[in-house]
């Protein structure tokens, strides 16, 4: 079959007087190499490659570099995470120092080791006495050497990898009972492996290479310190034909590096190209979830212990909150309210806000997060990539001791509560949006917490699967034996799942009411707002309100004058009229109609006035098509005082 021939878009031939500079460097670079090539004895190849000073200096190379390799590991993967992870004065500073050896002449380094650890270096003579050591004209002379110039290669690879993973894997695994190192080992480690592979394979092809640092400091002594860079050196005095064969093997290694490494080491953090594809018969995407109903030995709920709550939280968000253990709190409130710094500083991450924790009997505000107990599941899941479902939801028993066969049993039981058990071999780019978010909620419980926090767990998902694990979330939020947290945007979530909401605002409490009363008399413009409701601030008057925005509405319970209040009007106590109305309404404004939108079998208008503020009216497509309602058109609004609700802020 023949192929169709590709079709340069508008403007992609690269212009001429960029190219022929990029073709010069190109052929800059290229050159050298073909000197190499080009002037290479092949027949002679082979002896020149196993003559004994070759292989003794080669196998010397590999030696002094693994060693290297294995210091910089040593060293250079901690100071790489301090640089990524944690600020302190002079971070510049540290940073400039890695980058220096880098930059700095080869020589000059060498001579900087010489005066620090030379026998009359700053170190050299306490080495010596104390412990007998001589780096100088030594093999660990030339293994100093070569760390000194290499090591940088890995601590800026691995800090860009670093720098790049998001911190929510790792807050999200001290949540599960993690400590710092298990989370730097399980977690870190192996999400940042390509960088780290990288810097490694950088540093040990730049330690096999050197030859400045390691000749002014530790000399060139055959067997010794004398590597294959300085077998070169001396070749090329006595047999350049022997130099040049050398000198191919080291170029040879160096290409087989950089090939190796082109495009398969590279990536943001967690970024797997190899994942299988998901099943056909169960897409990722927006597919509704089918739920199955769990197996006869999980469905009996297990005895939980209670775990009641009470937070002093001050710093952004300053807050007192007390509940029964059992209780779900929806938490709710305009972005910047600090919603999701209440959930950080339960969970003991964040210097905004420090919250004084009892969990039932237990004080825990001293204890690291790994320790408090407190579970977060934060909006993505923050699955963790690189394990399965299963290994996912058995991480926080691993991390409390439980053996691996019981702890995978218990995770299995978990993943089948919440319907997604026959995904437990998946990972999680194999899972669709709901599949991950059920078994992101399956780990946080299965790690026994006694407080559950969730950072708007069901944000990401389209409305028919977000129904599908809604309900799967209040079954076994019923079964929870402590308090669970819930930051949500959407009304459904903080009416059918919570007991109490809470309502937030520039990191203070207006309102903790159960649903009931919070959706009748809502107490923020944006609650209001949030769950479908026209909210007008203002200032009551005799009769009224005199609104923050200009006007005056009449209300039929008017508060004392004088006090701060919100009015809340329904969209459907709004009528609308093509001409002025002369029946009851109290409050009639004129108005635009600068918006329509759909609202399941109503519509929704959304009407600018110069004498209220706006208003979003709701009526029927039929009311709609004889008023002759359209984009722009002239309309009259009206709303009766006693469909006006007052409540005092």
């Amino acid at each position: 079959m023949k192929r169709p021939a590709l079709r340069r878009t508008p403007g992609a031939r690269a212009p001429l007087l960029l190219t022929v500079p990029a073709l010069l460097a190109v052929a800059f670079l290229m050159l050298p190499l073909v000197g190499i090539l080009a002037r290479t004895s092949w027949g002679e190849l082979g002896t020149h490659l196993t003559a004994e000073p070759t292989t003794q200096a080669l196998r010397l190379s590999l030696l002094v570099s693994l060693w290297a390799l294995g210091l910089s590991l040593l060293f250079g993967v901690p100071l790489a995470w301090l640089l990524a992870r944690v600020p302190f004065p002079g971070k510049a500073f540290v940073r400039s120092l890695v980058l220096l050896p880098m930059v700095l002449p080869p020589t000059v380094g060498g001579v900087a080791l010489l005066l620090a650890f030379g026998r009359r270096g700053l170190l050299g003579p306490w080495l010596e006495d104390t412990f007998g050591i001589t780096l100088p004209f030594h093999t660990s002379g030339a293994v100093l050497a070569a760390t000194f110039v290499a090591m940088p290669f890995l601590v800026i690879s691995l800090e860009g990898a670093l720098g790049g993973l998001r911190p929510r894997y790792e807050e999200t695994a001290a949540s599960l009972g993690a400590s710092p190192v298990r989370v730097f080992l399980t977690v870190t480690l192996p999400m940042v492996a390509p960088g780290l592979i990288a810097g490694a394979a950088l540093t040990w092809a730049r330690a096999l290479g050197e030859f400045g640092a390691t000749i002014t400091f530790a000399g060139n002594l055959p067997g010794t310190t004398q590597t294959l860079p300085l077998q070169v050196y001396l070749l090329l005095q006595e047999s350049p034909e022997a130099a040049t064969s050398v000198s191919l093997l080291l170029l040879a290694i160096a290409m087989i590096v950089l090939i190796a490494l082109r495009g398969r080491w590279t990536g943001t953090p967690g970024d797997h190209r190899d994942r299988p594809a998901p099943r056909p018969e169960e897409p990722t995407g927006t597919a509704p979830d089918v739920l199955p109903e769990p197996p006869a030995y999980v469905r009996e709920k297990a005895p939980q212990e209670r775990w009641p709550l009470h937070a002093d939280v001050t710093g952004f968000t300053r807050l007192a909150l007390t509940a029964d253990s059992g209780t779900t709190i929806a938490v709710v409130g305009p972005n910047g309210a600090g919603k999701t710094t209440l959930l950080r500083a339960l969970l003991g991450l964040t210097p905004r806000a420090h919250a004084r924790l009892r969990l039932g009997d237990t004080d825990v505000t001293a204890l690291p997060p790994h320790r408090r107990g407190v579970a977060w599941v934060p909006q993505d899941g923050a699955l963790f990539p690189h394990l399965s479902a299963l290994s996912n939801t058995a991480y926080g028993l691993r991390t409390h001791g439980v053996p691996r066969a019981e702890a995978r049993r218990e995770a299995q039981s978990w993943l089948d509560r919440l319907g997604v058990g026959h995904l437990a071999h998946r990972k999680p780019g194999q899972l669709s949006g709901g599949q991950a978010q059920r078994v992101a909620l399956a780990r946080a419980l299965a790690a026994r917490p006694r407080l559950l926090l969730l950072d708007e767990p069901l944000a990401a998902l389209d409305q028919t699967t977000r129904a599908h694990v809604r309900h799967t979330l209040r079954r076994h939020l019923a079964e929870f034996g402590g308090v669970c947290l819930i930051v949500t945007h959407d009304p459904v979530e903080a009416v059918s799942l919570a007991d109490r909401v809470l309502v937030l605002d520039d990191g203070r409490v207006l309102q903790d009411e159960p649903p009931a009363e919070v959706t009748r008399h809502p107490r923020s413009p944006w609650v209001a707002r949030m769950l479908g409701r026209n909210a007008w601030p203002g200032t009551a008057t005799a009769d009224g309100l005199q609104l923050a925005g200009g006007g005056r509405l009449v209300v039929a319970e008017p508060l004392a004058p004088g006090t701060e209040a919100l009015a809340v009007i329904a969209p459907e106590a709004v009528s609308v009229h093509r001409e002025k109305p002369t029946g009851s309404p109290r409050n009639i404004w004129p108005g635009t109609v600068r918006e329509i939108t759909s609202g399941g079998s109503r519509l929704r208008l959304l009407i600018t006035s110069d004498r209220a503020p706006d208003l979003v009216a709701e009526i029927t497509p039929q009311a709609a098509a004889e008023l002759h309602i359209a984009d722009g058109a002239e309309v009259w609004t009206g709303v009766k005082a006693t469909e006006v609700t007052v409540v005092p802020l």
